[in-house]
C-alpha cells in the first residue's frame, strides 16, 4: 500500500485510539486471571490482534460485545496452551506472552513475520533460563523462531533492560510462579516509564512486589494470582504524538481529545517537549488544544520515550537551529533501526540530518516531496506522513499498511482534520 501526501493544514478535533501497551497487558492479565474480565475499547488490530490470538492460544475464552472484549481466564490451568504462537509483528506481545507460557509445562514455539524475526528476544528467554526454562533457538542468524518449555520456578536471575519489555515480561509472570519468591536483578535499564506502566497494572491487581528505587532489583513473592477486572483502555499517548507534532508544525488550531494525563504512559512527556520547543498548547482534563508557532531546536534525551523519535524528527526539521536527540540507542532495536531509517528517509526529502550512535542531529530543513519507504514500521510511516504535510510537492510513502499495527484509522482521522492523504 502507498500513501500519497500533499501539503496540508490541520484544524478541528481528533480523538486518539486506544493504547497498545495497555491493551496487551490487559489481555495478558485477563488471560491469566481466575474468572471473567471485561476490557472496554481495547486495541484489537495489529499488535492488539496478535495479543488477542496469544490470549486464545493460552487457553482463555474470549467473546465480544460491541467494543467490549470479555475474557474468561485460565487461572492456574495451563493444559490448553496451543503448541504454536504466531505473534505477527508484535515485539511487546512476544516478550510478555513468552514469560506467561513459561508458567506451564507445554512445549511451545513462537514465531512472527520477517520484521519480528529481525528483533531480539534472547534477553528475556535467557533471563528465564536460571528459573528452569528449557529453550532452543531454531536459527543461527536470529532469535525467532524459538521453542520453550516450562514450568519456571522461583530463584534468582538477571535481565538486560535494554528493552523494558524484557523486564516487564518477568514482572508480569513471576508473581504466578508456584514457589516462594523470585529475585530479578536488572542491568542496563532503559524506558523506565514502560516498567512503571507494568507496575501500575500489578498495583491494580494487588500484586506484592519489592524493588529498589532505581529498579535495579526486584523481589517477587510467588503463589500470587490475578483477579478479574473491568476497565476501559486509555487513549494511546504514543499515537497522540503524531497529532501533537502535526498541530505544532502544520496546525491552525487542533484539539486532541481522549487523553488522560494521570495515566502512567511515559509518552505523555512528548507534550512537554513540544511545548518547550515553542508550540502553543492548552492542556485541560478533557483535551489538548494546540497550534503551530516558531519552534526552536534543543538537546532532547529520549531514553524514556524512544517511540517518539520518528515523529519528533519531523518536528526538528521545522525547528530553528539544531536539535539533538540523545541517549536513545534502543530505538535501533524496534520494528526497524529507527535512527538509521529516519536518517535515510528524511535525507531523501532534503533534511539536514546526521546519524549518531545513540540518536540524531537535525537542523532546520525545508523538506521536498519524494518517494520514501516506511520500512514496514508503523511509527516511521506515520512520521513520514507528517513530513509530507510540510514538504513542497508530493510525498509517496510505501509499506503504509504498517500503520494498522497501532493506528488503523490514521488516514481517516487525519483527513478529517485537513490532511491531504490518498491511498493506493
Amino acid at each position: 500500500m502507498k500513501w500519497t501526501v500533499k501539503p496540508s493544514r490541520l484544524s478541528g478535533t481528533i480523538a486518539i485510539p486506544p493504547s497498545k501497551s495497555h491493551s496487551i497487558r490487559a489481555l495478558l492479565i485477563a488471560a491469566l486471571a481466575n474468572g471473567t474480565s471485561t476490557i472496554r475499547k481495547p486495541l484489537l488490530t495489529g499488535d492488539g490482534k496478535s495479543a488477542l490470538s496469544a490470549t486464545l492460544n493460552l487457553g482463555a475464552d474470549v467473546t465480544y460485545e460491541g467494543e467490549t472484549c470479555v475474557v474468561k481466564g485460565v487461572g492456574n490451568d495451563f493444559s490448553r496452551i496451543k503448541p504454536h504462537f504466531d505473534m505477527g509483528n508484535s515485539g511487546t506481545g512476544t516478550n510478555l506472552f513468552t514469560a506467561a507460557v513459561a508458567l506451564g509445562n507445554k512445549e511451545v514455539t513462537f514465531d512472527g513475520d520477517n520484521s519480528l524475526r529481525s528483533r531480539p528476544f534472547r534477553q528475556v528467554i535467557e533471563a528465564l533460563g536460571p528459573l528452569g526454562l528449557r529453550y532452543a533457538f531454531k536459527r543461527q542468524d536470529g532469535d525467532l523462531p524459538y521453542t520453550i518449555c516450562g514450568p519456571v520456578k522461583g530463584g534468582t536471575t538477571t535481565v538486560n533492560g535494554v528493552s523494558s519489555q524484557f523486564l516487564s515480561a518477568l514482572l508480569l509472570s513471576c508473581p504466578l510462579i508456584k514457589d516462594t519468591s523470585t529475585t530479578v536483578n536488572v542491568v542496563n535499564l532503559h524506558e523506565h516509564p514502560y516498567v512503571e506502566l507494568t507496575l501500575w497494572w500489578l498495583k491494580k491487581q494487588n500484586i506484592r512486589i519489592e524493588y529498589e528505587s532505581d529498579m535495579s532489583k526486584f523481589v517477587i513473592p510467588g503463589f500470587q494470582n490475578y483477579t478479574p477486572f473491568d476497565l476501559q483502555i486509555p487513549a494511546d499517548f504514543s499515537s497522540a504524538t503524531f497529532a501533537a507534532v502535526g498541530a505544532a508544525i502544520a496546525g491552525d488550531s487542533l484539539s486532541i481529545t481522549g487523553l488522560d494525563f494521570s495515566d502512567p504512559q511515559g509518552d505523555k512527556g512528548v507534550f512537554d517537549i513540544i511545548e518547550q520547543s515553542g508550540a502553543r498548547q492548552e492542556i485541560t482534563s478533557t483535551f489538548v488544544r494546540s497550534s503551530n508557532n516558531i519552534l526552536t531546536g534543543k538537546v532532547i534525551d529520549l531514553n524514556k520515550m524512544p517511540d517518539a523519535l520518528p515523529a519528533l524528527s519531523v518536528l526538528a526539521c521545522c525547528s530553528e537551529g539544531e536539535t539533538r536527540f540523545v541517549n536513545v540507542a534502543q530505538a535501533r532495536i524496534k520494528e526497524t533501526d529507527r535512527i538509521s531509517v529516519m536518517y535515510r528517509e528524511l535525507s531523501k526529502m532534503g533534511a539536514d540530518i546526521q546519524e549518531l550512535p545513540d540518536g540524531l542531529i537535525i537542523r532546520h530543513s525545508n523538506l521536498k516531496g519524494t518517494e520514501v519507504c516506511g520500512h514496514d514500521d508503523h511509527r516511521v510511516v506515520m512520521a513520514l506522513a507528517l513530513a509530507g504535510m510540510i514538504a513542497d510537492g508530493e510525498t509517496v510513502i510505501t509499506t503504509a499498511e504498517a500503520a494498522d499495527v497501532t493506528y488503523p484509522s490514521f488516514v481517516k482521522d487525519f483527513c478529517s482534520i485537513g490532511a491531504n492523504i490518498t491511498v493506493s
